[in-house]
């Protein structure tokens, strides 16, 4: 294994994250102030408790999710993406460096990243509503694989885009609305028949199902589904990029 290559690209990524501040880090912990501000303050005040939860209390897991998901996109996308576009790709292709090395490189930088957003999410959280953790190892477990599966998935679509309006796409016109209608504000159990059956189509209510259980032992899905789904996710992205540097995909062409 070449630890140093790894390091190298790990480090230029993580690099990355100190030039852009603002965006990386800080713009992530703004957004959710204001998520909390109108949805826990302003509107959540006049809600009812859900699972014997505050409402304030309620959507925490929701929004780390909806934060993680589109940080490790974003973040493994661009990070595969610029050299594509820069043409340095070829720099690294013929470097001795092999594909699970360049992948662990950009993936584990851009799920680090992730993950800080996360925790800092999770802490901002605190600063308007009091909460508690059930299984706090069981939520780190979850929130590492989650932004460990999606930064993989991220790296696809760095892969596949070949302009910067393809890079934005399936984030912006699918993930965030699957996000939205995947439980991250409410239960899907307090939608009628038709809309509840056709939620459970939508993998993203699993993703925040299983993590707001480990915070207060409620689902609207077993937790174990939960798991199971957000694994089946993870080997899927694995064999995409097995497929990808085993044929050139989009890399040498």
């Amino acid at each position: 294994m070449n630890w140093y290559g790894i390091k190298a690209i790990y480090r230029f990524e993580m690099a990355r994250t100190g030039r852009t501040l603002m965006q990386s880090i800080l713009s992530p912990v703004i957004s959710t102030s204001l998520y909390f501000v109108v949805f826990g303050s302003a509107i959540g005040s006049r809600m009812i408790e859900i699972d014997g939860i505050s409402y304030g209390t309620y959507i925490i897991p929701g929004l780390i999710m909806l934060m993680l998901l589109n940080e490790s996109i974003s973040n493994a996308s661009f990070g595969i993406y610029m050299p594509r576009f820069i043409g340095t790709i070829y720099e690294i292709l013929s470097a001795p460096i092999s594909a699970v090395e360049i992948v662990a490189g950009y993936v584990g930088a851009a799920a680090t990243k992730s993950v800080i957003v996360g925790l800092l999410t999770l802490g901002t959280a605190r600063l308007f509503v009091d909460y508690h953790i059930a299984h706090p190892f069981l939520m780190f477990g979850f929130l590492l694989l989650t932004a460990l599966s999606f930064s993989l998935f991220g790296f696809i679509i760095g892969i596949w885009a070949d302009s910067f309006e393809k890079l934005q796409i399936i984030p912006l016109m699918i993930l965030t609305p699957l996000t939205f209608l995947g439980g991250t504000f409410y239960s899907i159990h307090m939608l009628p028949s038709p809309w509840r059956t056709l939620s459970m189509f939508n993998p993203v209510v699993y993703l925040i199902s299983g993590f707001r259980w480990s915070f207060y032992e409620v689902a609207d899905v077993d937790i174990l589904i939960s798991l199971g789904v957000i694994l089946s996710f993870l080997l899927v992205c694995l064999f995409a990029i097995w497929l990808i540097f085993k044929t050139g995909y989009r890399l040498k062409a």
